[in-house]
């Protein structure tokens, strides 16, 4: 998957629509990063935008639409409601994707030190970015707001992490750093307010009171009534989903209503989720009710349901998960050619892509075509009996297909890595030195990858074995080529292996893995035999 991290930068005006849209349209205006949501308050006289994108867009977009804001926005001029210390108040990076904190936290170092060299503004970090204890919040840091902003920069324990602490009177100062993805999640009730809140109570995680904690951590909440839907909600912010996942939540007001005899009509969610959030939801139902749904939009769509998001109004997939709301891929990526399109590629005067890519997706196909077969024998009446045996054979080769899928492209990555390091520098001994610890290190990754696909290909053989044993008849030229794409596969892959091992001086690493890819052939052939020696014996 893709890296993406949203952004969610608060600027300090909400009535003038001319700033608005120029913000806006700066961060629009950023390749490689997508404008989701433009949401301002009057009575704050601030405005939240919403945007994604891969970590060097999301970076890029911020900057513009700080670039943009720096002569429009005049804070000795600003009042609001809401708490500031900036024109561009707080810039938090929030993991999506396929990224960690602990890349986010680099990413907002970068924006803030370029945002003070560029902008010329002092920039503070704080949440995960932040290694100071005593300014580690929001609170902690934008106290004494912009009014108090000038004498605390004189202070030496609020120097900024980036940029001088001279006082920039029309900007103040800006706070970067990393949160975790906040879901706004309401809960449907046929009850009072007072019940919903009191169900709140339970769950939030300061409960009444430092001496009665409520259930779910990193988790707020309040009771409230909902006028124009006639019923009560639980309105939580669940603030880190890694922790408490709003399916979780779910449930446990589901057993809190059914204690006060009232009922739980569905759920809403506000804003935009993570596609992980709904999956995750999806496979807590599947678990929970014995279930086998391997598609994702069929997850999404059992998630959909389970938790009754479309109860009060239609929740669109395509509008409401983020991942969703990106602008198609324009990458290069082999997975992602036509088939007439991969082949022309690899018959290019071209070293890449190769015979590892050509394995990696012998091996998904491999793997495809056992999971065919299952789907094929699965809900059939005619093969009845089989459909619990099915339910364990079928998930194993789907998985492993879209587990090898990104393995195409991964064999030719580490292949380029590799190319790039020869052609680094070579003129001093120095350099001669970090060129062929990078070869080095670079062809030690192109081992681990065929290997790593070696070892994943013969995950399924146990799955292929019983597919051949009682899977539709009917299909018997599908699983024979499947078990023979898997053998191959795991031949390129050694291949692959052994042909950069020549290179490596290591010789431990050598000798460890020229003896893993051997053990890994052994367990291929062995399997491939089996499962054609089954299908012959079958009528």
């Amino acid at each position: 998957m893709p890296k993406i991290i949203e952004c969610v930068p608060n600027f300090s005006e909400g009535r003038d629509q001319k700033v608005i849209t120029a913000i806006a349209d700066a961060v629009r205006a950023t390749p490689g990063a997508t404008l989701l949501d433009v949401d301002p308050g009057q009575s704050t006289n601030r405005t939240v935008y919403t945007f994604v994108g891969d970590p060097e867009s999301v970076v890029e977009a911020a900057l513009n639409a700080a670039k943009a804001a720096y002569p429009l926005i005049d804070m000795r001029k600003h009042k609001g409601e809401h708490p500031r210390m900036g024109a561009l108040d707080v810039c938090p990076f929030i993991p999506i994707s396929d990224v960690t904190v602990a890349e986010c936290v680099e990413i907002s170092k970068k924006f803030g030190a370029r945002l003070a060299e560029e902008v010329g503004v002092p920039v503070f970090l704080y949440g995960a970015a932040s290694e100071t204890e005593y300014r580690k919040t929001m609170p902690q840091i934008r106290a004494g707001e912009y009014e108090g902003l000038e004498e605390k920069l004189k202070e030496e324990k609020w120097a900024p992490d980036f940029g001088s602490n001279t006082f920039v009177p029309t900007w103040g100062g800006t706070v970067t750093g990393v949160r975790k993805f906040l879901i706004a999640y309401n809960i449907n009730m046929l009850s009072t307010k007072e019940q919903a809140h009191r169900i709140a109570l339970n769950l939030r995680e300061k409960g009444r009171g430092d001496d009665q904690p409520g259930r779910l951590k990193a988790c707020q909440g309040i009771g409230w009534w909902l006028e124009e839907a006639n019923i009560a909600q639980i309105s939580l912010n669940m603030t880190d989903m890694d922790v408490t996942p709003m399916h979780v939540a779910y449930e446990e007001a589901k057993k809190d209503a059914k204690d006060l005899k009232v009922a739980v009509t569905g759920s809403e969610l506000v804003g935009l989720v993570p596609l992980s959030a709904m999956l995750e939801a999806a496979d807590f139902y599947i678990e929970k009710e014995g279930l086998m749904v391997l598609d994702e939009n069929q997850k999404v769509h059992l998630a959909i349901n389970r938790l009754g998001l479309s109860t009060l109004s239609p929740f669109n997939p395509k509008e409401r998960i983020i991942e969703y709301c990106l602008p198609s891929s324009s990458s290069n990526l082999l997975i992602q050619k036509t088939v007439n399109d991969f082949v022309l590629s690899v018959g290019e005067r071209s070293s890449a892509p190769g015979g590892g890519s050509v394995s990696a997706l012998l091996a998904a196909l491999g793997c495809g075509l056992g999971a065919m077969v299952g789907k094929l024998t699965y809900g059939k009446k005619q093969w009845e009996s089989l459909d619990t045996r099915m339910r364990s054979i079928i998930p194993p080769l789907h998985a492993a297909m879209l587990d090898i899928l990104p393995m195409v492209d991964a064999d030719t990555e580490a292949f380029n890595d590799y190319m790039t390091a020869m052609k680094l520098p070579k003129e001093t001994a120095k350099e001669k030195e970090n060129r062929d610890k990078a070869m080095e290190e670079g062809l030690k990754t192109a081992v681990g990858v065929p290997l790593s696909l070696a070892k994943r290909s013969n995950t399924i053989w146990e799955s292929l074995l019983d597919l051949a044993e009682c899977g539709n008849i009917n299909c018997k030229s599908d699983l024979q080529v499947a078990a023979r794409c898997l053998e191959t596969a795991v031949q390129g892959a050694k291949h692959n292996v052994d042909i950069n091992l020549g290179n490596i001086k290591d010789q431990k690493f050598r000798e460890e893995n020229s003896a893993a890819a051997e053990k890994e052939l052994a367990v291929a052939i062995k399997n491939r035999d089996q499962v054609l020696s089954i299908l012959d014996g079958r009528k």
